[in-house]
Parts: C-alpha cells; structure tokens; sequence
C-alpha cells in the first residue's frame, strides 16, 4: 500500500526538492530501505553493545522484521503515530528500526517525560501507540499511560518494556516471539521518502513544544553528513550516555550516522562518570556526545584517573556554549580528544567546528554550517540582513531544515519567512572566519544542561497557585548546568510562597522533573521595559547578582 501525505505536514517545496536531488543530499528513499543495504553490508560487524548483551547488524535486522511484522499484526499501519518513552536500550533501537520498516512515525519523547507531556504529545499527534518501561526508579508508568488513553481514545496500543499487565503488550515478547505473518509483508509496505519519518520535539517557547516533522529523505541525509564532519568509520566506537531519541544522539550522526558507516554503538543508561570511564576504557570508545554539564562532571571526577581513555579521538559538545577553560582541562585529561563544538536543531541545521580550525576560532565560535546548500542569514526584528559582525536572529533553510512544524499553520506564519527561512530565535554574529557565535537567543527559553523549558510552560502553571499574582520564570547562572531557572514571583496582597511549597504545587501537574524551578524570589513588583513589558533581563541580573554576591560572601 503506498502513503499518502500527512495532514498538517509541510513538505519541501518541489523546485527545492529537485535541487535536494540533483545534489545527490536526497536518496529517494525511506529509511527502511538505506538501512537494508546497511544491514546486508554490515550484517556481521557489531552494530550495538549495551550492558552484557551485544547485537550484530544482522541481528537488529533479524529482531526489528520480527517486530514489524508483530506491529502489523497487531493493527499498526503506516503514517501512525507512535510515542516511545524508553530509556537508553537497546529495544530503543530495534523499535525505531520496525517503525521505520512499517512506516509509522515515532515522536522523540523522554522517559523523563510524565502525563503533562506525554497527554499534549498524543493531542497532538493523534497517537496510536505508546511505549514505556514498567517502572524507572520508583515512578510506575502504567497507571499514568492509562490514563492519557482515558482522555484520548486515539491511543489503542500499549507496550510494555517489563512485565505486562491486563490490556498491555509485553515489547519483550513482541521482539522475540515468531511472527505469524510472512516477511514478504514488509516489502509490500510502500514508505514515501519525502514523508515524515518522526517527529523530534521543539523546545518551543510557548505552553505546549510543537512537533517537528523530518523526512525520510532530510534525516537520511543529516546523519550522513554528520559523520563525515565528526569522522565516523567503520572502526568507530560511540559511547552513548544522552537521551537516546534526542537529536544529537539518534542523528547528527549519533546511532544513525555511527550505523550507515558500520560503526558500534555503546548504550548506557545513566551518566555516573566511574561507570562512562569504564565503558571507553573496555570498549575503546572513540567518540563521545556531551553537553558541557555533563563534561564538567566528567572532568572533575576523581575516578578519572583510575582509567585509560586514550581512544577517545573527538568529543561532541551541544546543546550550550562550552566555557574556554572547561575545553582546556578536558584536553589535559583526553589526552587524544578534539573538543568538538556543535550548534544543532532538531530543525534541521547544524554547524560544526572543524578540527582544522586555527586555535581562536576553535574557542570561541560554535562552527559552520555542515552542507554547501544550507542557507543562513542574521536579520533583524524587521526581517533586513544585518550588516557582518553584528548580532542578528540566525534564520535558515536547506536540504535537512523543516519548512513547517506540524499541524499548526497560525505558528507557521510567523516561524518562518515568505521564503521559508525558519527564524530559530537564536541570537548570533558571524566572525571573521566564516563561522559563527552564539549570542544569546530572542527564545524565551531555559537552557538547563541542554534541556530547553519553556519559561512560559511553567509561569502558565505557577500562575495557577492561589498565592500567586504575577511571575517571570528566567534563567540564573550555575557552574555545572549552565542556567538553572528561577521562578520572580508577585505575591497576592497577605500571601506568601515557599520553594518547597511552589514545587510541590508544580508536581501535581505532573511535568518532568527537569522543568521544576531551583529558585524563589518573592518581589513587591516587576522592573518593566520602556514597553511596559515585564523586563526578564533585569530580573535576571538581578537574580544574577545576588548569586554572585552570596557566593562571595561564603568564600
């Protein structure tokens, strides 16, 4: 059966399309079929190591057709939607592969994510089928699932990784138990390459993240492109500790890039340093993906010393600027190890720094853009080109960047230019070299350790609270997050609030634990620009300096 485009979908214009194609960045194919040849090719090699169990290519082959075809049987259809909140195992990956096989379209939730997130996700998208570990600390996630298939009839399907109770299918059984259906099946699965092949998420600055929709033929193509500037090939070992449906580590080239070259892939399900450098020591891990939270951690562990770590050839650093001196002590410890900086989306662009870069260049800027074809410009609030070397909001389009997020044109018309330039709301300036530093970003956003929270999300909830009658989430600076938030708060007249309380008020609406602020600042009133808008930079300073002085003060 062939595919038809998805309502709400935005596809690439065709002139573009054509010359996507005509430059050979565009296959033409689905991801299901790049990945064949891959597994064919590949089939004996290690594709996956995680804990004691280790899967060749053929194997992720062999388990994720068994899947598919379960899938199938079990109702699933090509173009639905599915949520696979998992953490970093490898079902993961032999799901994403069956997706791909079927067709069905995977969004990149966390297993962080609780019933606030997952409830828009499946609002959103429609979603048939959802995911999940039975239980992840001390949090149970059936009874939650259950109750976002209440709200939405939509969601028919629920699988399990764990034991499955009543009304649950174990993805155990799924992967492993023969299926009755004939592999011929899959072949008769038409995938249209310029279809969605998942949806990644928007750090989005309103309430609710928006869907972004990658295609088949950009993802393929943002993967390859990614390993050829990171240096991927077939001896390459990747030491996976981030998110595993993230952008970052699923493409650019995480799983996907490190698999088309052939390469192995390491999964570890958290981010203990001991345990990371017993890992790159055992496997002689040649890559590593970090965001600089989780560097300065490592670097700062004692046990670092206890470990050989000299395979480590390049360390990919996203999701926040990385300070001078955090990459300079990094290289007294890995001793063989590029600092790579990046500056992604999962919208698409991505710019690198090269390790040919002279020495300045490598510190201060966050790279260039990957692909020939990938149009950048700085423009100011009226949309003009500002003049080189002046800060300006970075707008984009190119052969992996979407043209539309899904399922909400209003949005759309104002994200992106009448040519399609997605305007990312990040702040830059282009330096002499051609490459290009991070100045800010005009995103009402929270960076904590590479985890975007919408500041509006939370302000939207806390104003919720009897207590409260004004507030403005921003962020305060801290050593190993990079930004932590703090939420400015105006009491009502006779009221007061407490952290613990406001947290508390917070996680009965059940949102990921990340997204809960670390601070309070009762204040009488806001400090207002000469807009009369609440002004979030003086709020910041101010929660700046106070830090700074209470640090100072305890020295």
């Amino acid at each position: 059966m062939t595919t038809h485009m998805l309502e709400g979908f935005v596809p690439f214009p065709p002139e573009y399309a054509a010359r996507y194609r005509a430059q050979g960045y565009w296959q033409d194919q689905s991801l299901a079929q790049e990945f064949a040849t891959v597994f064919q090719k590949f089939a004996a090699r290690t594709a996956l190591v995680d804990g004691a169990r280790s899967f060749s290519y053929a194997d992720i082959d062999r388990l994720s057709d068994n899947l598919a075809l379960n899938l199938l049987d079990l109702g699933l259809k090509p173009q639905d939607r599915v949520i696979p909140t998992l953490p970093n195992v490898a079902e993961f990956v032999i799901l994403y592969f069956a997706l791909q096989k079927i067709g069905a379209i995977p969004i990149a939730a966390l297993v962080t994510h609780r019933f606030a997130e997952i409830n828009q996700f499946t609002q959103l998208s429609q979603a048939r089928c959802c995911v999940y570990p039975e239980q992840l600390g001390d949090f149970a996630f059936s009874p939650m699932i259950e109750r976002v298939q209440q709200a939405h009839p939509c969601l028919q399907l629920r699988l399990v990784l764990g034991q499955a109770k009543p009304g649950e299918h174990s993805l155990e059984e799924l992967i492993h138990t023969p299926s009755k259906l004939p592999r011929s099946v899959l072949t008769q699965q038409k995938i249209e390459p310029t279809a969605p092949c998942i949806f990644q998420l928007s750090g989005g600055t309103t309430g609710i993240p928006k869907l972004i929709p990658r295609t088949n033929n950009d993802y393929a193509y943002n993967s390859k492109v990614a390993s050829e500037v990171v240096g991927v090939d077939a001896e390459s070992v990747l030491l996976l500790v981030l998110p595993i449906a993230h952008n970052l580590p699923l493409a650019c080239p995480g799983i996907q890039g490190f698999m088309f070259q052939g390469a192995k892939v390491v999964l570890h399900a958290n981010t203990r340093p001991a345990e990371m450098f017993a890992l790159i020591q055992q496997h002689k891990v040649t890559h590593l993906k970090v965001v600089p939270a989780l560097l300065i951690r490592l670097i700062n562990d004692p046990s670092i010393a206890n470990f050989n770590l000299d395979s480590v050839r390049l360390i990919q650093s996203g999701g926040q600027r990385m300070q001078p001196e955090v990459r300079l002590r990094t290289r007294q410890l890995f001793r063989n190890a590029f600092v790579q900086e990046n500056f992604g989306m999962s919208e698409g662009l991505l710019m690198f720094v090269r390790e040919s870069d002279p020495e300045d260049v490598k510190l201060e800027t966050c790279g260039r853009p990957v692909c020939p074809d990938d149009e950048v410009m700085l423009i100011d609030d009226e949309g003009r080109i500002v003049p080189d070397g002046e800060v300006g909001e970075l707008a984009c389009r190119g052969p992996y960047t979407l043209r539309g997020y899904y399922g909400v044109p209003e949005y759309n018309a104002r994200q992106f230019t009448a040519d399609g330039f997605y305007r990312s709301g990040d702040l830059m300036r282009k330096h002499p070299s051609g490459n290009y530093i991070v100045e800010g970003r005009k995103k009402d956003l929270i960076n904590r350790g590479g985890e975007k929270i919408s500041a509006e999300e939370v302000e939207n909830l806390i104003l919720m609270h009897p207590a409260v009658q004004n507030v403005a989430c921003v962020p305060m600076p801290d050593a190993a997050m990079g930004e932590k938030m703090c939420a400015c708060v105006v009491p009502k007249q006779g009221q007061t609030l407490t952290l613990a309380a406001l947290v508390a008020f917070l996680q009965t609406h059940e949102i990921a634990k990340f997204k809960l602020p670390e601070r309070l600042e009762l204040l009488p009133d806001f400090p207002v620009s000469t807009f009369g808008k609440v002004s979030k930079k003086a709020l910041g300073e101010m929660v700046a300096a106070k830090l700074s002085a209470s640090s100072t003060a305890t020295v």
